[in-house]
Protein backbone atom coordinates (compact mmCIF):
# COMPACT_ATOMS: atom_id res chain seq x y z
CA UNK A 1 0.00 0.00 0.00
CA UNK A 2 2.83 2.41 0.80
CA UNK A 3 4.30 2.18 -2.69
CA UNK A 4 0.90 2.75 -4.28
CA UNK A 5 0.34 5.75 -2.02
CA UNK A 6 3.67 7.39 -2.90
CA UNK A 7 3.25 6.63 -6.60
CA UNK A 8 -0.26 8.08 -6.66
CA UNK A 9 0.94 11.25 -4.99
CA UNK A 10 3.94 11.57 -7.24
CA UNK A 11 1.84 11.15 -10.38
CA UNK A 12 -0.83 13.55 -9.16
CA UNK A 13 1.61 16.22 -8.02
CA UNK A 14 3.06 17.46 -11.28
CA UNK A 15 0.37 20.07 -11.98
CA UNK A 16 -1.47 19.94 -8.71
CA UNK A 17 -0.02 23.07 -7.23
CA UNK A 18 -1.15 25.41 -9.95
CA UNK A 19 2.21 25.71 -11.65
CA UNK A 20 2.03 25.49 -15.40
CA UNK A 21 3.60 22.65 -17.32
CA UNK A 22 6.09 23.47 -20.07
CA UNK A 23 4.28 24.36 -23.25
CA UNK A 24 0.99 25.20 -21.56
CA UNK A 25 -0.66 28.57 -21.61
CA UNK A 26 -0.06 30.75 -18.55
CA UNK A 27 -2.92 30.99 -16.11
CA UNK A 28 -4.98 34.16 -16.14
CA UNK A 29 -4.47 36.58 -13.28
CA UNK A 30 -7.03 36.26 -10.55
CA UNK A 31 -8.74 38.90 -8.50
CA UNK A 32 -7.53 39.60 -4.96
CA UNK A 33 -7.63 36.39 -2.95
CA UNK A 34 -10.48 35.81 -0.57
CA UNK A 35 -9.69 34.95 3.05
CA UNK A 36 -9.00 31.25 3.20
CA UNK A 37 -10.79 28.85 5.45
CA UNK A 38 -8.62 26.95 7.88
CA UNK A 39 -8.02 23.40 6.74
CA UNK A 40 -8.72 20.85 9.47
CA UNK A 41 -6.74 17.83 8.27
CA UNK A 42 -7.99 15.73 11.18
CA UNK A 43 -11.43 15.67 9.56
CA UNK A 44 -10.14 14.35 6.25
CA UNK A 45 -9.75 10.68 5.31
CA UNK A 46 -6.22 9.39 4.75
CA UNK A 47 -6.18 9.21 0.94
CA UNK A 48 -3.89 10.48 -1.84
CA UNK A 49 -6.51 13.17 -2.60
CA UNK A 50 -6.58 14.47 0.97
CA UNK A 51 -2.79 14.53 1.15
CA UNK A 52 -2.82 16.48 -2.12
CA UNK A 53 -5.40 18.83 -0.58
CA UNK A 54 -3.18 19.55 2.43
CA UNK A 55 -0.16 20.23 0.23
CA UNK A 56 -2.22 22.45 -2.08
CA UNK A 57 -3.50 24.37 0.95
CA UNK A 58 0.11 25.19 1.91
CA UNK A 59 1.41 25.85 -1.62
CA UNK A 60 1.33 29.63 -1.12
CA UNK A 61 3.89 29.24 1.68
CA UNK A 62 6.14 27.17 -0.59
CA UNK A 63 5.72 29.77 -3.34
CA UNK A 64 6.61 32.50 -0.82
CA UNK A 65 9.86 30.66 -0.04
CA UNK A 66 10.61 30.64 -3.74
CA UNK A 67 9.65 34.29 -4.29
CA UNK A 68 11.85 35.36 -1.35
CA UNK A 69 14.75 33.49 -2.93
CA UNK A 70 14.15 35.30 -6.23
CA UNK A 71 14.29 38.67 -4.48
CA UNK A 72 17.57 37.75 -2.79
CA UNK A 73 19.12 36.50 -6.03
CA UNK A 74 17.69 39.33 -8.14
CA UNK A 75 17.05 36.96 -11.04
CA UNK A 76 14.28 34.70 -12.29
CA UNK A 77 15.09 31.04 -12.04
CA UNK A 78 12.52 28.33 -12.58
CA UNK A 79 12.90 24.76 -11.49
CA UNK A 80 11.92 21.86 -9.36
CA UNK A 81 12.45 20.86 -5.76
CA UNK A 82 12.01 17.17 -5.04
CA UNK A 83 11.07 16.61 -1.42
CA UNK A 84 10.75 13.62 0.82
CA UNK A 85 8.92 13.43 4.13
CA UNK A 86 7.11 10.94 6.29
CA UNK A 87 3.56 11.28 7.53
CA UNK A 88 3.66 9.84 11.03
CA UNK A 89 1.03 7.68 12.68
CA UNK A 90 -0.45 10.84 14.25
CA UNK A 91 -0.49 12.84 11.00
CA UNK A 92 2.56 14.98 11.69
CA UNK A 93 5.48 15.38 9.30
CA UNK A 94 8.86 13.98 10.22
CA UNK A 95 12.13 13.60 8.34
CA UNK A 96 11.30 16.35 5.81
CA UNK A 97 14.13 17.04 3.41
CA UNK A 98 14.99 18.15 -0.11
CA UNK A 99 16.38 15.38 -2.28
CA UNK A 100 19.41 16.10 -4.45
CA UNK A 101 18.14 13.78 -7.17
CA UNK A 102 15.48 15.55 -9.20
CA UNK A 103 16.05 18.98 -7.65
CA UNK A 104 17.12 21.70 -10.08
CA UNK A 105 16.88 24.69 -7.71
CA UNK A 106 20.08 24.51 -5.68
CA UNK A 107 19.63 27.20 -3.01
CA UNK A 108 20.20 26.21 0.63
CA UNK A 109 17.98 28.99 1.96
CA UNK A 110 15.12 27.92 -0.30
CA UNK A 111 15.59 24.30 0.73
CA UNK A 112 15.54 25.22 4.43
CA UNK A 113 12.38 27.28 3.98
CA UNK A 114 10.59 24.49 2.10
CA UNK A 115 11.61 21.95 4.76
CA UNK A 116 10.28 24.28 7.47
CA UNK A 117 6.92 24.62 5.69
CA UNK A 118 6.67 20.86 5.18
CA UNK A 119 7.61 20.17 8.80
CA UNK A 120 4.80 22.43 10.04
CA UNK A 121 2.09 20.65 8.02
CA UNK A 122 -0.32 18.21 9.57
CA UNK A 123 -2.11 15.52 7.62
CA UNK A 124 -4.95 13.12 8.30
CA UNK A 125 -3.95 10.25 10.58
CA UNK A 126 -3.29 6.98 8.78
CA UNK A 127 -6.01 4.55 9.91
CA UNK A 128 -3.52 1.70 10.34
CA UNK A 129 -1.28 3.71 12.70
CA UNK A 130 1.77 3.35 10.44
CA UNK A 131 4.20 5.92 9.04
CA UNK A 132 3.95 6.73 5.33
CA UNK A 133 6.95 7.99 3.35
CA UNK A 134 6.09 10.48 0.61
CA UNK A 135 8.14 11.94 -2.24
CA UNK A 136 6.71 15.13 -3.65
CA UNK A 137 8.01 17.47 -6.37
CA UNK A 138 7.36 21.21 -6.32
CA UNK A 139 7.61 22.81 -9.77
CA UNK A 140 8.31 26.47 -9.08
CA UNK A 141 8.31 29.54 -11.26
CA UNK A 142 7.79 33.23 -10.79
CA UNK A 143 4.23 34.52 -10.69
CA UNK A 144 4.02 37.61 -12.86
Amino acid sequence: MRGIFAAALLLASTGALGQDEPGSRPAKKKAAPKPREVLDASRLPFTPDSIQQVIAYHREKIQACYEDTLVEQDKKVEGKIMTSFTISAVGMVKDARVLKKGTTLKDAGLHNCVVAVLSAMSFPKPPDGRDYPIEYPFNLKAIE
